[in-house]
């Protein structure tokens, strides 16, 4: 459709699936078919007048005017939840939608502060076709943190999983609080997967798929079960302590890869020294010295 009809300007534009929704990651399954399911694809256009309103139009309607059916799945009537996530979308509206920068260049607070998932779907999935280069190149410049905001928000989640993990788990237990040790035993999990990928310097995507992208990483992937048993068990009889001794075991392996990569000195088990010492780490003064938590 695009080479017969659009021809004059295919040369300009990115095709390819990016962006939200489970299709994007290669996560689809029968249970994705309840909503947002649909076969499709995106056409991504430049904003720099490459590509006329007539003709992004025209575009549209021709892309709207494609089969209602493919490979016997239907097309959608009603748009996704959220808004189209397929079919003729200007570049910079698409990643304002994911980073708020409409040429991806982000500043230090951007990167602090822009939410992991979004930039996750800023860069999954695939292109198949990009001759004008512009979209490729800005996914390419976020391709993943700058080094000084990976460390800055390491720094954050090892502090959290000490103070959850390490500390409080145990002493909610001992005061009777078992609602208040199930949150201390999630924020633990939570913030040792968010250090998990930030280890395999990838962005961690939307909680529902967290721990399955967990099982495609090449380090760490083996605390999947250790991690979902935190969560997902009780603590009666002997299983907080079970829970208090996983999490100790959690800690050392994640401080073992902390060595590994030189981002701290510490040589003790407690995760709280490993957090100052890899903040300390942190070459760019103006970011070292921020609140440690400022980029979780």
């Amino acid at each position: 459709m695009i080479r017969n009809s659009f021809f004059s300007v295919e040369g300009k534009l990115a095709i390819g699936l990016v962006g939200s929704g489970s299709e994007c990651f290669g996560y689809d399954d029968e249970v994705s078919q309840d909503h947002d399911f649909e076969p499709g694809f995106c056409i991504f256009i430049p904003d720099t007048g490459e590509v006329d309103e007539q003709t992004a139009f025209a575009l549209s309607r021709a892309y709207a005017k494609l089969p209602e059916e493919f490979m016997g799945f239907k097309r959608l009537k009603v748009s996704p939840v959220g808004g189209s996530r397929h079919g003729v979308i200007r570049i910079n509206d698409f990643y304002i939608s994911k980073c708020g920068q409409p040429d991806g260049k982000l500043m230090t607070p951007d990167w602090l502060h822009v939410p992991e998932y979004s930039l996750a779907e800023a860069v999954n999935g695939k292109v198949f076709v990009d001759n004008y280069g512009e979209f490729t190149a800005i996914r390419e410049s976020l391709s993943y943190f700058p080094e000084y905001i990976r460390q800055k928000k390491l720094a954050g989640y090892l502090l959290q999983m000490a103070q959850s993990g390490q500390y409080n788990y145990m002493r909610s237990i001992k005061r009777g609080e078992n609602a208040a040790a199930q949150l201390a035993l999630h924020t633990f999990t939570d913030a040792a997967l968010h250090v998990i990928f930030l280890l395999n310097k990838k962005y961690m995507p939307y909680y529902k798929w967290c721990f399955r992208s967990l099982k495609e990483l090449e380090r760490l992937s083996g605390l999947y079960e250790s991690l979902e048993y935190l969560i997902s068990s009780d603590n009666d009889g002997g299983k907080a302590v079970t829970k208090a001794g996983m999490t100790e075991d959690i800690a050392a392996l994640i401080i073992r890869e902390l060595k590994a990569d030189g981002l701290t000195d510490a040589t003790c088990n407690e995760l709280e020294k490993h957090a100052y010492s890899v903040n300390d780490h942190i070459k760019d003064g103006m970011i070292r010295n921020m609140d440690i938590f400022e980029g979780i």
